[in-house]
């Protein structure tokens, strides 16, 4: 029997696990498929609090690991294949295994849908990003391209042009699918320009470890062209890592998770980061929700927090 149980090991598993671990919470960390979350395919983070001089994104998720395991977390390496919440306490079954806990804090995230490409997934952290916020900086005077039409890539497009000499947006489209708003926002923009009717077959150079080009196929006439770049973002969309938990607590139209704060449909069971939070996905604002998460699940076990839903 566990108080909280925690699903995900980034930035907001972990430093819900530091909170409910202080407060003398049996805490167990189930981190899933990729320990650490999607900071340990970055490379540089430069804009987490108290690094000036940036620090590797698995170095810091390791970080934040050891100052949990420090407080007395406990560990799994397996994957929640099935919940029980209709009974207090909860059940979680974590591959033939099966664990009660008495709250239950989501921090399972979300995933970049990615173009499927050998290429891109050598130069992830070498030029291939998800994260203009993250990673724009290092493209200041240098020639982007961000993949998509709608309006997350019209957001990455626009923060872009502070950094980078030119913005070109790849859509396989004809026009944007983005909001009237965000569309003319782009198109007044003149450090943005398009490849239309475009999709991306392969992204150059892994030879050189680095981006160089794209290699694009227009989808109207099949035509085949290079397109020199020294980065590439990715914004075809996110999905969150909601599945097991679909018919048993409340999901948007999306999947996100929906919350009051950070309680979600069900008495007992938080969300925290990326996998209720679709709109600033940053590693600060992740941590930032678990601790949140964390008091919210104390003040529920101590009875502080009881009302049935929200």
């Amino acid at each position: 029997m566990y108080d909280v149980t925690i699903i995900g090991s980034g930035p907001a598993g972990l430093t819900a696990a530091i909170y409910t671990r202080r407060a003398e919470l049996a805490t167990l960390v189930v981190s899933g498929a990729q320990p650490g979350g999607q900071l340990t395919i970055t490379s540089a983070v430069d804009n987490f609090p108290g690094f000036p001089d940036g620090i590797e994104g698995p170095e810091l998720m390791d970080r934040i690991r050891r100052q949990a395991e420090k407080f007395g977390a406990e560990f799994d390496a397996g994957e929640v294949t099935a919940v029980d919440i209709d009974t207090q306490p909860f059940r979680i079954s974590i591959g033939k295994k099966t664990i009660d806990t008495r709250a239950i804090i989501i921090a399972t995230g979300s995933a970049c849908r990615w173009l499927g490409l050998e290429s891109e997934l050598k130069l992830r952290g070498k030029g291939v990003s998800a994260c203009a916020t993250c990673d724009g900086f290092f493209f200041t005077g240098k020639r982007v391209a961000v993949i998509g039409g709608g309006d997350a890539a019209i957001e990455e497009a626009t923060f872009l042009t502070r950094f980078a000499s030119r913005v070109t947006i790849v859509h396989r489209r004809g026009e944007l699918r983005a909001s009237r708003a965000m569309q003319k926002r782009a198109l007044d923009n003149p450090k943005i320009d398009y490849e239309w009717n475009s999709v991306v077959e392969d992204i150059l150079d892994p030879a050189q470890n680095r981006v160089t080009a794209l290699v694009l196929k227009n989808v109207e006439t099949g035509a085949r062209k290079e397109l020199p770049v020294d980065g590439v973002f990715v914004a075809v969309g996110h999905e969150p890592a909601t599945a097991v938990f679909r018919g048993k607590i409340e999901l948007d139209a999306k999947g996100y998770i929906v919350t009051d704060g950070t309680r979600t449909s069900v008495p007992g069971i938080f969300a925290a980061g990326d996998v209720h939070d679709s709109r600033y996905r940053q590693a600060v604002s992740a941590a930032g929700s678990g601790c949140r998460a964390a008091i919210d699940a104390l003040k529920f076990l101590a009875g502080e927090d009881a009302l049935p839903g929200w």
